[in-house]
């Protein structure tokens, strides 16, 4: 079966990127880290999947649109409580994005970073997966 395995972020600053993962999914560790060709880099996850967080280069030129311009909108993770998830993210500091609306069997929170990147926490109500990707209601 195929899954994603790991999502690959350009960050201004990595122990940021860090801070907010490990606030919102406590279970996930830095998996290594090292210097690259364009700079600092780390991965952050499981055994199975992880972010890759690469560091900002220091002459980059600023921020895309997110939903107008070309690159990542969000990143996706399934969580067991997502209002555990929001609660740790508020009392934090992070800034709540996108509202999604109500629906039967799943619960999506989203939050944005310290590089105003967003990110969605889902929690799904049902083993189902007709019910879970149901887009109706």
């Amino acid at each position: 079966m195929s899954y994603v395995e790991h999502a690959n972020v350009t960050v201004r600053d990595l122990d940021r990127a860090v801070d907010f993962i490990q606030t919102a999914l406590p279970d996930f560790a830095v998996r290594g880290r090292g210097m690259g060709l364009t700079g600092p880099w780390l991965h952050i996850g499981t055994e199975r999947s992880y972010v890759a967080f690469q560091q900002e280069h220091p002459e980059a030129h600023g921020h895309r649109r997110a939903y107008l311009d070309s690159g990542i909108n969000h990143v996706g993770f399934v969580v067991e409580d997502a209002g555990a998830v929001a609660r740790r993210l508020r009392e934090a500091g992070y800034r709540e994005g996108f509202k999604a609306p109500e629906h039967a069997h799943r619960r999506r929170i989203y939050f944005y970073d310290r590089d105003d990147i967003e990110w969605e926490f889902v929690q799904y109500t049902s083993d189902d997966a007709a019910l879970r990707n149901d887009y109706e209601g």
